[in-house]
């Protein structure tokens, strides 16, 4: 049971239309969390957004595109009126898997806009209103790529280790303001962005986990922080962070290559 008390009576969910971030919406909306949600696509969102009202919350739904440059400020005005006790920022992805040397960097740099540069800007906007009130929770939705460099990943993988850093840091930050900092990390998940981009999740010994039941974790955790592992991927985790790092890489790559087969 979500303390609304204490993360509500708001909560802004970029990335909320599908998979982890539908879940998020809907077990908050389930313990009464009024639900800004944000995604690009507005037939997703706006289904999303009529289940949770239809437990019985408050929901606002914006339809926009984190890479545009004023995402931002659309965001912060369309909540400038409400009380947000906590923000989960679930909009990470991969937009560019090519090889590094043959994609163009502006490429790159859309998924440091995404992954980075709006994590904090809207990390900073609401954090300083919640330290204001003493009370809150931010919740990053992390990565098991941030464990360990991957081919095609080069840039996303550096990033989803930037967010867990961010994350600790930003933990030791806030821990005695009243506000909880938690990246919640997520190995394999069995989104419809994960199954339209058509993974192997039969790859033998590969944990493959379930959206509601992740989200249920990190909720169940917030004021764990600063680093939630779910999904039993603990000691993936732990295994990825060897000093070895040549070994680590060689592994991870093999497993990797196998649950992508289908896709390339």
């Amino acid at each position: 049971m979500t303390d609304r008390d204490k993360y509500g009576p708001w909560a802004v969910i970029a990335g909320g239309s599908e998979g982890v971030g539908a879940e998020f919406a809907r077990q908050l909306a389930r313990d009464g969390v009024n639900l800004v949600l944000i995604a690009r696509k507005p037939g997703p969102l706006e289904e999303t957004a009529a289940r949770c009202r239809d437990l019985g919350v408050e929901v606002r739904a914006l339809s926009l595109d984190l890479l545009d440059p004023e995402a931002v400020a659309r965001i912060t005005a369309s909540t400038a009126d409400l009380e947000v006790g906590l923000l989960i920022y679930n909009a990470g992805a991969s937009t560019c898997n090519e090889p590094f040397l043959d994609a163009d960097l502006t490429e790159f740099q859309k998924v440091t806009d995404l992954n980075v540069t709006r994590m904090l800007e809207l990390v900073q906007h609401y954090g300083r209103a919640m330290v204001g009130r003493g009370r809150g929770g931010i919740l990053l939705v992390g990565s098991l790529s941030g464990y360990m460099g991957t081919a095609r990943h080069t840039v996303y993988a550096g990033a989803k280790a930037f967010s867990r850093m961010f994350a600790e840091s930003l933990w030791l930050e806030l821990r005695e303001r009243g506000v909880d900092v938690l990246e919640l990390v997520l190995g394999v998940t069995r989104t419809p962005a994960m199954e339209r981009a058509g993974l192997d999740f039969d790859v033998p010994g590969l944990i493959v986990n379930d959206p509601a039941e992740v989200a249920a974790e990190g909720l169940a955790h917030l004021a764990d922080g600063p680093v939630y592992v779910a999904g039993g991927n603990a000691a993936r985790a732990a295994a990825n962070s060897a000093p070895d790092r040549a070994r680590v890489v060689l592994e991870s790559h093999r497993i990797i290559q196998a649950l992508t087969a289908r896709a390339r």
